[in-house]
């Protein structure tokens, strides 16, 4: 019974929702379950937006956690309509959360800003490599990634650790098994890039896999 709960926390965790202990015990389950693993990865958009909407509302207006049905709603709207129009879907999922969360009068507004020349490294002691490239938006910052890591499975997670010492995670992923071809993956940041010291790819254990400066 209790797998089939951690099936229905995709969403919560994806959105940022769970406590720490919960987060940590989805991420086992992540370990064994490529089928979250994989919707965590498409709940990215949406989290983004979340956290547009979040530095772009008043303090009057805070965002309050979505409830358990809402949740398991958003993720069978995504599951359902994956094939059809993915792209639209995550935005439209993402609109719906805020406007569930905050009530009328909500508004959304983004801004394109520019990609800073993508980082490369290769970590001589993992051999995982990845290459990042950020971008400047009014919320924070909009990172993708590609990684090389033939170490799998294993859920991994990147980090971006701030100038004072702060961390955020940017997004997370599972590692295929024997797979050391490069995936992509997409996240976002509440600091903005002049404030982001480095980023690390760690697995959900904390091992560190490889660091991309930012100097």
């Amino acid at each position: 019974m209790r797998s089939l709960e951690r099936h229905r926390d995709v969403g919560a965790y994806a959105l940022g929702v769970l406590d720490e202990a919960e987060a940590f015990r989805f991420e086992d389950h992540l370990m064994e379950c490529p089928r979250c693993a994989a919707q965590v990865t498409e709940f990215g958009p949406a989290t983004r937006q979340l956290m547009l909407y979040r530095q772009a509302t008043p303090l009057v207006h805070p965002l309050s956690r979505p409830g358990p049905r809402l949740l398991d709603g958003l993720l069978t709207a995504v599951a359902t309509r994956r094939r059809a129009g993915r792209r639209r879907v995550l935005y439209a999922v993402a609109a719906a959360v805020v406007c569930a969360v905050a009530g009328p009068g909500a508004v959304l507004y983004a801004h394109q800003g520019h990609p800073a020349a993508p980082v490369t490294a290769t970590d001589a002691r993992t051999g995982v490599w990845a290459r990042l490239t950020a971008e400047d938006e009014v919320w924070g910052t909009d990172v993708r990634l590609e990684v090389k890591d033939g170490a799998g499975p294993r859920s991994c997670r990147l980090v971006a650790v701030g100038d004072d010492g702060s961390e955020q995670t940017v997004t997370s992923w599972m590692v295929p098994e024997h797979d050391a071809r490069a995936h992509t993956m997409r996240g976002g940041a509440a600091l903005h890039p002049g404030r982001i010291d480095r980023y690390e790819v760690r697995t959900a254990d904390g091992e560190r896999l490889v660091t991309l400066p930012t100097g």
